[in-house]
């Protein structure tokens, strides 16, 4: 919006000194001196009085000290209230994020396409999931969101809504911090035997269904505990 070296000659104005303002604005004196020397010719006017005492200004120089405040004030407001025209332009995108549920692989895959969409921005949306439907637990709490990442095969959810598929996960078991499986990476259904498994046994998961199911033949002593406010294709273990 302005050449630099108005940004050098306000620095040279304050501090009366080429070393001190090119400290400050980590330049070389020596280049904080050929600015000033180029802008003195550009503008055919003699600003600074040279001095081995310091630099000070000349009549010409504090006239035009006074417009390039100026001018830097107006181009720095003026870049400014294009910034925020062009964001109240931008589209929000509200994504939720919980526990159960991180938004992460989605805004993994944004941070690599954004700079193509700059028409878009993301606002992040805690949520909490604790009813049997998350969908009706979002809408009764008046979040508004446009995505959510969650696992799915449900039968009722792919009816009603529309899906993108970011990848295939695994099969996941909750346990607490101090719960004999916690330090590992990779459990076995048999690791569940003589535990409680809290898990949704009804609904239309056929993932699901058949997971349990596989615990259920394959596991001694295990006991199953029904909790409808589970996420399809997520289990935890007590």
């Amino acid at each position: 919006m302005y050449n630099k070296y108005l940004e050098i000659f306000i620095e040279v104005a304050d501090t009366g000194s080429f070393s001190k303002a090119g400290e400050n604005l980590f330049i070389s004196p020596t280049a904080v001196m050929k600015q000033m020397n180029l802008m003195e010719n550009d503008l055919n006017l003699t600003l600074l009085n040279r001095t081995n005492h310091g630099i000070t200004l000349t009549e010409s120089g504090k006239q035009i000290y006074k417009e390039c405040k100026y001018i830097i004030n107006y181009s720095n407001k003026a870049i400014e209230k294009i910034k925020k025209s062009q964001s109240k332009n931008k589209r929000s995108i509200t994504i939720g994020t919980s526990l159960i549920c991180p938004c992460k692989p989605l805004i993994d895959i944004w941070y690599k396409i954004n700079d193509k969409h700059t028409e878009f921005k993301i606002k992040i949306v805690p949520f909490e999931e604790n009813h049997t439907n998350i969908l009706n637990t979002l809408n009764s709490n008046g979040i508004q969101l446009d995505f959510i990442v969650s696992p799915c095969d449900s039968k009722q959810w792919l009816e009603n809504f529309n899906f993108l598929k970011l990848g295939d996960y695994n099969f996941c078991i909750a346990v607490p911090f101090n719960h004999r499986l916690a330090n590992k990476d990779k459990i076995s259904i048999s690791d569940l035997s003589n535990e409680k498994v809290t898990a949704i046994t009804r609904g239309d998961s056929k993932q699901n269904q058949n997971i349990l199911n596989k615990i259920k033949n394959t596991c001694t002593n295990v006991e199953i505990l029904e909790a409808p406010f589970l996420l399809e294709g997520y289990s935890s273990c007590f």
